[in-house]
């Protein structure tokens, strides 16, 4: 974002100043405005021109581009505007040299002036201004797709139910009470002893124990032998 913002202002002021320089002096005391644009073409002459038939025509165009540019934030519709303008001045350069013989500039103010410098200061710095801009940032357009989600989950339509409930319905309010189960076991200890017995009271209950001696003196009070 910083950059765009500093690139923009760079290229902005250089679109400015390229304008600009078609208001000096270009060649002796020639405003660069007084040149035809097709001179560039035919060769530099003496005759005078419109403004809007001038050299600032292109440089105004170049300024729209570079307009274009900054809004859209394209880095190469910046460098096209400059070398728009670099373009126009190298050949506005050539010609001259060819119709004076030389470009020089000397102690009394002759030869080159101070708009060509301008204007090619103009070029450099919309060249300058389109490298220091980022430039529009592309949309995942080259991201994998499986770097936003890599396993998707699917869609799970049951509620959820836990923990588990049973809503009171007709069913379950006419249903009777199931009825406890029987005890298949009838051996010895299928009674459990009363609460607070002890385990061994369970098998007693059923089978008391005797003493030894209780039992030989029942068997002796029993026995009756024989009448001979």
């Amino acid at each position: 974002m910083i950059r765009n913002v500093l690139g923009s202002v760079v290229a902005l002021v250089g679109a400015a100043a390229a304008v600009q320089s078609t208001f000096h002096s270009w060649f002796n005391d020639r405003l660069g405005r007084d040149y035809r644009i097709q001179d560039l073409f035919n060769g530099i002459s003496g005759a005078s021109s419109s403004v809007m038939g001038s050299i600032l025509l292109p440089f105004l165009f170049a300024a729209l581009v570079t307009l274009v540019g900054v809004v859209f934030r394209s880095r190469w519709i910046v460098t096209l505007a400059g070398l728009i303008v670099i373009g126009f001045t190298v050949l506005w350069m050539v010609r001259q040299g060819q119709e004076a013989g030389s470009l020089t500039v000397d102690g009394d103010g002759n030869g080159l002036r101070w708009g060509v410098a301008q204007a090619l200061a103009g070029g450099v710095l919309l060249l300058l201004g389109a490298l220091l801009m980022s430039g529009r940032k592309k949309k995942n357009a080259d991201r994998p797709a499986y770097t936003s989600e890599p396993y998707p989950v699917p869609a799970d339509d049951r509620p959820d139910t836990w923990p588990p409930t049973q809503e009171p319905g007709p069913a379950a309010q006419t249903s009777p009470a199931p009825e406890p189960e029987a005890d298949p076991y009838t051996g010895p200890g299928r009674h459990r002893a009363s609460p607070g017995a002890s385990p061994g009271d369970e098998d007693t209950a059923q089978y008391p124990v005797q003493h030894p001696d209780e039992g030989d003196q029942q068997g002796r009070d029993g026995y009756h032998p024989p009448h001979p």
